[in-house]
Parts: C-alpha cells; sequence; structure tokens
C-alpha cells in the first residue's frame, strides 16, 4: 500500500515515519489540507503517535521507501552485511532437523544424503537470492512487488500463503528450542515454559523493526558458529560417515528426488520475504551482487547446521545413547551430542537453543507486514502490532503442537515450495520476456489501472497446484505420478514449476491482448 493511499486524518501519518531506521520521515505532501493537518486525533490516531515517539522502533510499513530516504552510500561493507545477515538467520538449530530427515526419513546413506541436501540448497537459495534483488531497486517489500507479476488481488494469495510460512516457521523454531531447553533441565522445565522463553526476543527484536533486526543478526552468529565447532568435537566420533542408503533402484532413486527438493523447500520459504530486508539499501545497490550475497549466506549457513543434523542421524543406529534420547525429542538427541562436555556442555546446548530466534526474528518481521497487505485498514494498524499478533499465535500452535515436531516440519515444509516455486517462475517470465525495455514504476504499486489483472498469472498458479497434487508425495496423500517412481517420490516441486511456467507467457500474452495491461 502506497503513502498516497493512507488517510492522514485517520492516522496521524504514524504509517509514513520511520523512526529508528536510519533514514528520515516521509515528508507531509504539499496537497494535504491545512485543515487536515490541524484536525483533531482520534485516540488510535494519538496511539500510533505514541508508538512513533519510542526510540529505535520501526512503526514504518509497506509503504515505499523513496529514493531520498535510503542509506547514503554502497559499500563493500553493505554486501558483507547482506552475506552475515542471511548465514546468521539459516545457522540455527532447527534446520538441524532437515538435516537428520534425510538418514531418519528417507534413509539415505551420508553421503547420499549430504550431497542431495548441498545441490537442494544450493537451488533453493538461488531462488530466494533472485528475489532479493528487487528490494533495493523498488524499495518496496517482496510481496508488494509480487502485484506486478501476479496482479494486485491475486498478490494476495502470495500472501496468504507467506503468512502460513512464517507462522510454520515460528512454530517449529520455539519447538525445536523448547525441546532442547526441556531437555537441558533434564525435563524439570515444561516444553511449554520453553517455547515461551525463545519467543519472548524474537517478539522484542521483531517488534523494533529493522534496524536492531541487522544489528541483532550481524553478531548473533559468532556464538552459534562456535558452539557448532564444539558440536563437532563432541559428536563427530559418533558419526556414522560409512553408513549406505536404504533400498535400491527406483526406490532408492525416489528417496534421493524426495530429499532433495526437500532441501529446496527450505531456502525456498525465504524467497517471498527476501525483499522486505534491503528496502532502505541505497537504490544503486548492485542487483547481481544483492542476489550473490543472499544466495551465498543463506547456502553456507543452511549447510553448516544441516550437515551436522544429517551426521547426527547417521549415528543414531549405532550410538544407543543416542536412540535413546531421539525416542523421547529431537531436542533431547541435541542436547545428548553434548552429553561428553558434562555441563559445559549443557551450557552450549541452552546457547544454541536462545539463538534459534535468529531465525525466527526475519519470519516474524515479514508475516507482520504481510498482515497489513491485506487491505487499507489493516495497513494502518502499526507493524509492532502485528508482530505481537503473530507472535502470540505461531506460540499458542507450537504449545498445542509440541509433540509432533518431525511431522509438522515435513508437512509444512513441503507445501511451502509448491507455492513459491511457481510464483518464482512466474516472476521470472514476467521480468524477462513481458518488461524487457518496459521495466517498472514503482511508485504505482496500488495503481489497479497500472497493474496486470493478474489472470493469466492465477490460472497459471492454479496449472501449477495441480501439477503438485499429481505429484507430490506426503504422509496424507500421494499422488498417481508420484506413485510412479519406486515406493514414492515427491515431484510435485518441479513439476508445479515447470507447467506453470509453460503455461503462463501465452495466457499472459491473450491478457494483454485482450485486456490491454
Amino acid at each position: 500500500m502506497d503513502a498516497k493511499d493512507i488517510d492522514e486524518k485517520t492516522v496521524g501519518l504514524a504509517v509514513n515515519t520511520s523512526s529508528g531506521t536510519g533514514v528520515p520521515p516521509i515528508q507531509e505532501e504539499a496537497s494535504v489540507p491545512l485543515a487536515v493537518e490541524h484536525a483533531p486525533q482520534s485516540a488510535f490516531a494519538r496511539w500510533c503517535s505514541m508508538l512513533d515517539s519510542i526510540p529505535g522502533l520501526e512503526v514504518r510499513g509497506i509503504d515505499r521507501v523513496r529514493e531520498d530516504q535510503r542509506h547514503p552510500a554502497v559499500t563493500i561493507g553493505s554486501y558483507v552485511q547482506m552475506f552475515i545477515v542471511w548465514f546468521a538467520i539459516n545457522c540455527t538449530a532447527n534446520n538441524m532437523t532437515l538435516g537428520i530427515l534425510g538418514p531418519y526419513l528417507f534413509g539415505l546413506g551420508f553421503t547420499d544424503a549430504i550431497l542431495c541436501c548441498l545441490f537442494g540448497t544450493i537451488f533453493g537459495s538461488a531462488c530466494a537470492g533472485y528475489i532479493s534483488g528487487f528490494g533495493p531497486v523498488s524499495g518496496l517489500r517482496t510481496l508488494i512487488v509480487a502485484r506486478y507479476s501476479m496482479g494486485y488481488w491475486p498478490s494476495k494469495l502470495c500472501v496468504l500463503l507467506n503468512i502460513i510460512i512464517e507462522v510454520g516457521y515460528g512454530v517449529v523454531d520455539c519447538l525445536v528450542a523448547g525441546l532442547i531447553l526441556n531437555a537441558v533441565s533434564g525435563y524439570r522445565m515444561t516444553v511449554i515454559v520453553g517455547i515461551i522463553v525463545s519467543a519472548i526476543p524474537t517478539w522484542v527484536i521483531a517488534t523494533f523493526g529493522i534496524k536492531w533486526f541487522h544489528a541483532f543478526e550481524r553478531y548473533v552468529w559468532i556464538p552459534t558458529v562456535l558452539i557448532l565447532f564444539i558440536f563437532i568435537g563432541s559428536a563427530g566420533p559418533n558419526f556414522n560417515t560409512a553408513s549406505v542408503s536404504s533400498g535400491s533402484g527406483a526406490t532408492l532413486a525416489g528417496n534421493r528426488l524426495s530429499y532433495f527438493f526437500l532441501t529446496a523447500s527450505g531456502p525456498l520459504g525465504w524467497a517471498p520475504a527476501a525483499a522486505d530486508f534491503y528496502s532502505y539499501n541505497n537504490a544503486k545497490t548492485s542487483r547481481f551482487w544483492t542476489a550473490t550475497m543472499t544466495t551465498g549466506g543463506i547456502t553456507m549457513g543452511k549447510l553448516l547446521i544441516e550437515f551436522l543434523g544429517i551426521g547426527l542421524a547417521s549415528g543414531i543406529a549405532t550410538t544407543p545413547a543416542w536412540s535413546a534420547a531421539f525416542d523421547h525429542s529431537t531436542g533431547a538427541l541435541i542436547t545428548e551430542a553434548f552429553a561428553p562436555l558434562g555441563q559445559f556442555g549443557k551450557f552450549c546446548a541452552v546457547v544454541l537453543a536462545l539463538c534459534v530466534s535468529a531465525n525466527n526474528i526475519p519470519g516474524t518481521y515479514a508475516a507482520a507486514l504481510n498482515f497489513q497487505m491485506f487491505g487499507r485498514w489493516l495497513a494502518q494498524v502499526p507493524r509492532p502490532i502485528w508482530s505481537t499478533v503473530v507472535v502470540i499465535i505461531y506460540t499458542v500452535c507450537a504449545i498445542a503442537g509440541r509433540a509432533q515436531l518431525l511431522s509438522i516440519f515435513l508437512n509444512f515444509l513441503s507445501l511451502i515450495g509448491y507455492w513459491v516455486v511457481i510464483w518464482v517462475a512466474i516472476t521470472l517470465e514476467d521480468e524477462f520476456i513481458f518488461r524487457r525495455g518496459k521495466g517498472f514504476d514503482w511508485n504505482r504499486s496500488s495503481d489497479t489501472k497500472y497493474l496486470p489483472v493478474g489472470l493469466a498469472a492465477a490460472a497459471s498458479f492454479l496449472v501449477g497446484w495441480a501439477g503438485a497434487i499429481v505429484c507430490m508425495y506426503q504422509t496424507y496423500y500421494t499422488g498417481p505420478i508420484a506413485k510412479m517412481v519406486g515406493a514414492g517420490a515427491d515431484l510435485g516441486l518441479p513439476v508445479s514449476m515447470s507447467w506453470a511456467a509453460i503455461v503462463y507467457p501465452p495466457l499472459r500474452v491473450l491478457e494483454i491482448k485482450i485486456i490491454g495491461r
């Protein structure tokens, strides 16, 4: 939603300020009548103004950050910060669960799991990296940019699906942290208390906004990486690097494919939020280096922690203490890996649990922005309020689902990839086929007469989803095509992407010919 669409009299210009962001506030339009400028404010407007006066609190929502309000310069440090932020976001204990699933769920050996995880992560990270480049060039949030390819109203479906993603990640993050804290305490601290303890720092930093977020991510990776090196020394001797994959032929091929695309879905989940954290960057920031640093940061962060998860899972069958701990919970398994270090090991596990908030903060921040994208009235509610609502939702959900971590993680993560990869395919074709030489008018992100109607994109989206349905392989449903590969293989991601990519260009040509935009 653009600033010009907001009723200044109602919100007291609260949503157009940027306190604590390092950029000047949006100035009032000269055309605003004097009567409006001095009109009495409602209680809600006064409250918004009060929020905006809190030092360091970012109240700016989804309105565009104009070029004169961005960071003044582009330096090498700007690109290094991009890498560090994404590395920190993804190098967290919750992603160890994804590594564990390779050997545990798909029966893959150590080498097979490592290779599938490596290339799947690179593919998903590259998609998120491409989308991230829209942040500096547009000054808009990610799913506002989606309006230019999906259309104003169809893009709201992406907004809804992304809220589900971010809430799902919040559930998983809080659960992993809560289970670790529960195990460290000797099961005296309940998982519920652990979940709440994990949610508190996430709420504080996500509520204060982008300045606090960047500062936190700049340093939080340091204790995490130090603990992970200690983890390697403690748990590494029990990794079964010689383990081999179970099954053969089509069954083994199907398991490899399923795990490859599952690991791709993890970084793909960041694509709908990837540009959110760059909208304050200078408009001259290189799209290539933005995409490269984002891709590299996500890839390196996830691989470090997921490879350790694979090693942990490979040792379950040969280490009785690990097997017993895993029967209790994933958090107990991670804690047991530190057991040779005694009390210091428990301290390491606690640090690892608390640092999970590095992964949860950006998702909470993005979800709050997504709520504002649903409509004009929701956009008038300050972003910090939505951050609070999001934290409450996933904390309650995590408490309710605390006994089903692996099931929640597997089912929700696979569904992420299907819709995100469809949207990425449509965005790529829209930019490089239909906007070559024309570009984007970033000041018209709410102009329904300028944006596409979105019929072609919506139809392609549905076709892609149809491909996902007939090719998905999930615990609750296996598509007819997925059944043809061994005991089953999840082909939903490549099929949904390819089907959408095939039908979108002709449908878009037809849409332009009939409607004119």
